[in-house]
Order: structure tokens, then C-alpha cells, then sequence
């Protein structure tokens, strides 16, 4: 399905236009709005990923969210066991 698109202009740094320019005469990438916006999907998927490692890096330090993992394991615990005798059993 293909997204809706926008017109807009941009400035870069001739050197990056250049570099684009080449890979499209390269055949690697189509045209300068495909680079772009592959260019920005990349960098905005990083972003969220550093998000994301930022949050788990604070539950990381989080001393309720380690006592609510250790409940959660012990809860888990028997399921656990006997979900390996059953796979066990039928071998």
C-alpha cells in the first residue's frame, strides 16, 4: 500500500547531495526522494531503539520492577516444570 506524500523542500550539505547523486548513477538507489526517505525511516528507527534501550536501562534500575520480575519467575515456576516434563513425556 503505498503512504501518502507531502512536497517539501530541504537544504543539505552539498557534499551529502553529491554522494546521494552518485548512488542513484550507481543504480543503488532510484532517486533522491527514495534516499531521503530511506535515509530518515533508518535514522528515525534508531532513534526509537535508543528510546526504548533508555527505558529498559531504567527499569534495569528500578528496584519494584526487579521485585515484580522475581514474583513473576516464581509464579512461573511450576507452568514452567511441568511444561518440560510434558514435552519430556512425549518424546
Amino acid at each position: 500500500m503505498t503512504q501518502p506524500t507531502v512536497r517539501t523542500t530541504i537544504t543539505l550539505p552539498e557534499e551529502l547531495l553529491k554522494a546521494t547523486d552518485l548512488m542513484i548513477t550507481q543504480g543503488k538507489v532510484k532517486s533522491r526522494n527514495e534516499f531521503i526517505a530511506q535515509a530518515l525511516r533508518h535514522e528515525l528507527a534508531a532513534l526509537k531503539q535508543a528510546e526504548i534501550d533508555a527505558a529498559l536501562a531504567e527499569m534495569a534500575q528500578d528496584p519494584d520492577y526487579h521485585t515484580e520480575v522475581l514474583r513473576m519467575e516464581a509464579e512461573f515456576t511450576t507452568a514452567s516444570w511441568e511444561a518440560f516434563q510434558l514435552g519430556e513425556s512425549q518424546s
